[in-house]
């Protein structure tokens, strides 16, 4: 019996890949209202947190960082051209400095991990957002959470309003996108979000 799966191996990064490159994605603009939403944020200098294969900082027009533990993932991001580092060569970069970022954004990381990794992790990365900055936390509902066979803990609202007031954070907005919460039900895409603030 192998090991599970894990977001560190080079076969999520091509998993992530096949996901965006399906025909009918291609066909039809699907990231068009999560796009729309992560720019309606206006969320500034952005500190993407898990940025897989860069699609948000794509969204975003690349003005941001984004860092991710995959080294196969970041590869992808750097050849989009946005710019993106393990956190190991994050650390040791210019970005690397406090308040560096107007925001921060962890989509679809935390439920990856259990809720107290989730916690630290936002924690590590918190000191390079100014005070008065944001962090949105973005997490699936029911059947996207179902969807991946590498999420480990279900993180809804109340989870990720804890999670932001355990580091600090005030939680501002929390919502369901880009439908009603029952939709999470049903719709792979559905969405829990939690927009917070730096105090």
């Amino acid at each position: 019996m192998g090991r599970p799966p894990s977001t560190r191996d080079e076969a999520y990064t091509d998993r992530l890949r096949n996901l965006e490159g399906a025909w009918w994605k291609r066909l039809i603009d699907v990231q068009r209202p999560y796009r729309w939403h992560v720019r309606r944020l206006r969320l500034g200098f952005v500190l993407d947190v898990g940025c897989g294969l860069g699609r948000n900082l794509i969204h975003l027009g690349g003005f941001g960082v984004g860092v991710d533990h995959n080294p196969a993932s970041v590869a992808a991001a750097l050849e989009r051209g946005v710019v993106a580092f393990t956190p190991e060569t994050f650390r040791a970069s210019s970005y690397a400095a406090p308040g560096r970022f107007d925001s921060l954004l962890l989509a679809h990381v935390a439920e990856h991990m259990p809720w107290g990794e989730a916690r630290d992790l936002l924690g590590e990365y918190l000191p390079y957002v100014r005070s008065g900055g944001r962090a949105v936390l973005i997490t699936p509902q029911e059947v996207g959470y179902r969807s991946d066979p590498t999420h480990v803990e279900f993180m809804d609202l109340e989870s990720l309003g804890r999670m932001a007031r355990a580091v600090g954070l005030d939680p501002l907005h929390a919502y369901s996108f880009p439908f009603p919460r029952p939709v999470g039900n049903v719709f792979k895409y559905n969405e829990f979000v939690l927009v917070a603030r730096k105090l």
